[in-house]
């Protein structure tokens, strides 16, 4: 994607834990908190390097605290866990929502595969 989309519109819904965003390509992503918290594009999240991403568990009743904007190109979410150092650009986002359906797929088989859960029950 050489010219991303820019977000026209940017929506938390509370109660439902969902983070709706609106491009000016008339595209729209709806992405559930847990959803953006296990794909934090933080170093804490993803690592250092190739091969270095950290499994993210018992996240599924995350919710969101604040979003902030960071310049004209990326906002940081403060999660409810207190998890916070992630820059999720305008671009990052945009790609979230064009494969959200694969990333959560590809979760949900790394969590099973870890014996691992979404509840932090």
């Amino acid at each position: 994607m050489t010219d991303p989309a820019w977000p026209t519109d940017l929506k938390l819904h509370q109660q439902s834990r969902l983070l709706e965003v609106h491009f000016d390509d008339g595209r729209q992503f709806q992405f559930s908190c847990e959803f953006l918290r296990v794909h934090s594009p933080s170093a804490e999240v993803q690592g250092h390097g190739p091969g270095q991403k950290v499994l993210q568990v018992g996240k599924q009743h995350v919710g969101i605290k604040a979003i902030n904007p960071v310049g004209n190109y990326a906002v940081q979410i403060e999660f409810d866990d207190g998890h916070n150092t992630g820059l999720y650009s305008w671009r990052t986002l945009y790609e979230f929502g064009v494969n959200q359906e694969q990333m959560w797929a590809d979760y949900l088989t790394a969590l099973a595969a870890a014996g691992a859960s979404r509840s932090n029950a």
